[in-house]
């Protein structure tokens, strides 16, 4: 099998790989595998690493069976009858890549998702998210520090990797900030360790809502935290995941006295907003800085003052409650919003590492495989159709169907 490791085509450019040089090395030693890597000038590993791995670049592509990428592929780029693997960012229906799977269907492409890619307990076995989470509860802390002056951090795209952005910490008087956190999955894991690392105390919710503090606090919720029934009945998780429509938020108590809310759930949108952007004018509704690492943008959102996606380039931007627009952040009537969608791109070589892990525990092997259910799974194209378990996704593509 010959596999490619595609240069980044997206604007703004992703700067992560899906497999570092070490692991390519390791791969071809394991496996009877050739790997060529697409030159690239913005790559997190350089192309020198690469060679010096014994890993030959080349911009010839089309000879390679499987193409793997991270983010997704410009429909120009697209070669027609490959197998692809990136994330494609198509599986909710988003407009904006409406275009993108239209190409694939035409183009006969083979496209296995990494957002899809789960073992038989249906379990996500590839993902940035825990990554994600950390530089997400990161910036948002910054973000709060350069509201308020009263720390600073560095950047992390300044930073070599996450251990020189730990080493900031110790030299850091943090304030006593309250945080809540909404998640349990590997975004929200990857919070808590920033967190944590900052020397920050975690508490429950029960001790959040009800003590004060003379220190920098947060609190970790789940389903059971921030929603309710209509009907006012037990609650059920099984249930709440099955017919969420059926919930109302139950997020308000936390609202009137957190500074800073970091968003790490994954979210359907038959289920509440976390607050309405009325309730966001009221005077009890204490919160100042928005991490939104989820980042649906409104108003199929979460969170309804996420306008857009924000970029490594410029992070922040401030939401007028009262006009319900963007504003320059850090004013004190506005709300500073931190929204940035590809946040593991800015530790990208610890998050390539802990990536190309997954891929070579889970991906490589069924890959090698006759057959593979996990492949099946992940596989949302092949041969010009969508697969059946994919189907929903016909009137998404309708327009190519109908010519």
């Amino acid at each position: 099998m010959k596999l490619g490791i595609i240069c980044e085509g997206k604007v703004p450019p992703d700067i992560r790989v899906p497999l570092n040089p070490a692991q390519c090395a390791n791969l071809m030693e394991r496996f009877p595998i050739e790997i060529i890597v697409e030159p690239s000038a913005l790559r997190c590993f350089r192309d020198e690493e690469y060679e010096a791995a014994g890993i030959p670049l080349s911009t010839y592509m089309s000879d390679c069976d499987v193409l793997l990428g991270v983010k997704e592929v410009p429909v120009d780029r697209l070669i027609p009858g490959k197998t692809y693997s990136f994330f494609s960012h198509t599986i909710k229906k988003q407009p904006y890549n409406r275009k993108l799977l239209q190409a694939i269907l035409a183009k006969g492409i083979r496209l296995i998702d990494y957002e899809v890619m789960t073992d038989d307990l249906g379990q996500r076995v590839v993902a940035f998210g825990y990554f994600a989470g950390m530089v997400g509860a990161y910036n948002g802390i910054m973000t709060y520090g350069l509201r308020t002056g009263d720390f600073h951090l560095k950047r992390l795209l300044e930073c070599h990797d996450y251990s020189e952005a730990e080493a900031q910490y110790s030299n850091i008087k943090f304030p006593p900030m309250r945080i809540v956190l909404s998640g349990t999955g590997r975004v929200s894991s990857g919070a808590v360790q920033v967190l944590t690392d900052m020397g920050i105390r975690q508490v429950s919710p029960g001790e959040y809502l009800t003590h004060t503090y003379s220190e920098p606090v947060f609190t970790q919720i789940s389903c059971l935290d921030y929603a309710a029934r209509k009907d006012m009945h037990g609650f059920s998780r099984a249930d709440f995941y099955t017919h969420p429509e059926e919930f109302v938020s139950a997020f308000a108590p936390y609202a009137r006295v957190s500074d800073i809310f970091i968003n790490g759930i994954f979210w359907d949108k038959r289920a509440p907003a976390f607050f309405s952007k009325e309730d966001m004018r009221r005077a009890d509704f204490r919160i100042r800085v928005i991490a939104d690492i989820t980042c649906d943008i409104a108003p199929n959102s979460s969170i309804p003052s996420t306008l857009f996606a924000t970029s490594i380039a410029n992070p922040i931007f401030g939401y007028d409650p009262f006009f319900e627009h963007q504003a320059s952040p850090h004013q004190p009537h506005v709300i500073d919003m931190m929204t940035i969608d590809n946040l593991p791109s800015e530790l990208p070589r610890d998050a390539s590492t802990a990536f190309g892990e997954m891929l070579t525990q889970y991906l490589i092997p069924e890959l090698m495989k006759p057959e593979s259910d996990m492949i099946a799974r992940a596989t949302i194209a092949e041969k010009g159709r969508l697969t059946p378990r994919y189907a929903y996704l016909q009137d998404y593509v309708s327009e190519y169907v109908e010519g």
